[in-house]
């Protein structure tokens, strides 16, 4: 992992020297803007429309338009100056648990690793957030923009998670079309609650894959092989209007699915049962080849090739 920021959490007199590194990437497939007609990338140049010529990013100022056309103007030497030497610094203000903040305020996570001279102060904080189960809120500047960050334990790695500030998150006054009434009909709601008591399980990340990508991935390996595109089918919409008769039909959907699961289970265990008891067993299978009897890698580095 690339170092994208070096500086140090400090509460009280206590300095830990960190090293940051982004926590999670972006899985999305590149793609380029094309001109449609010759299949070539479109550029994108920086011109002044007065001058009507190129502009060099050493010619480049930042400014603020405080009135229509007019504008107060910083260099970058100007904006690293106001940033103070407390830009490196990770200033804890406050500890409080974690089930406190409400999730609208998380941004982005960070891994923090002990520079070199920091490795027991590192594992002091540690330990201590994990004994205390507390969290730590800091103030921290990156890349010339202030926010608020949650400094947390995630599997023994401390972690920073930047917030919003209480005045970026837009009040709910703002939304339209909220209703006014909030009372449910009790029989619904309790069709809804059952509804939910069904659906309920353990968090479990692994679970959950991103559809949309494997499909784009599909279709990329398709067009590179000069294959037709299969599009998937639309879902067919159901023609259930009613609210009460919705949520009827979903709990026998749910119960549906379940007793055919049970059903697998007991003919999975039944058959392991009769194989295990003549004394022989028998075989695996390979494993099956994809849709397409080509694994999934190829069509990955497909997607590659044709973002780079």
């Amino acid at each position: 992992m690339q170092t994208i920021w070096k500086g140090a959490i400090s509460f009280g007199l206590v300095n830990v020297p960190v090293k940051m590194y982004t926590a999670t990437q972006d899985n999305d497939i590149p793609m380029k803007m094309l001109h449609k007609e010759y299949n070539v990338p479109i550029h994108y140049t920086r011109t002044c429309p007065k001058c009507e010529s190129e502009v060099n990013w050493s010619e480049i100022v930042k400014g603020y338009e405080y009135e229509p056309g007019h504008f107060v103007t910083f260099d970058k030497k100007e904006l690293e100056g106001l940033a103070s030497e407390k830009s490196r610094e990770i200033r804890i203000l406050d500890f409080v648990h974690l089930e406190e903040i409400d999730p609208i305020y998380f941004q982005k996570t960070y891994y923090l690793a002990p520079d070199e001279a920091g490795t027991h102060a590192y594992n002091l904080l540690v330990a201590a957030l994990e004994e205390t189960e507390k969290i730590g809120i800091a103030n921290v500047t990156i890349r010339s923009k202030s926010s608020l960050a949650a400094i947390r334990v995630i599997d023994g790695v401390l972690s920073m998670v930047t917030m919003w500030y209480a005045e970026e998150i837009r009040p709910k006054e703002q939304i339209p079309n909220l209703p006014e009434e909030t009372e449910a009909d009790e029989r619904e709601l309790e069709m809804a609650k059952m509804l939910i008591e069904q659906l309920t399980g353990e968090f479990n990340p692994d679970k959950y894959e991103d559809d949309y990508r494997e499909r784009l991935l599909d279709a990329i390996e398709d067009k590179v092989e000069g294959k037709e595109v299969k599009l998937a089918p639309e879902e067919k919409k159901s023609n259930v209007i009613d609210l009460m008769d919705a949520l009827q039909a979903s709990l026998k959907q749910m119960k549906d699915k379940q007793g055919a699961a049970e059903s697998e289970k007991k003919k999975t265990s039944g058959s392991a049962g009769r194989t295990g008891s003549g004394g022989r067993k028998k075989t695996e299978a390979s494993p099956k080849p994809s849709a397409k009897g080509k694994p999934k890698s190829r069509s990955k580095s497909a997607a590659k090739k044709t973002g780079s």
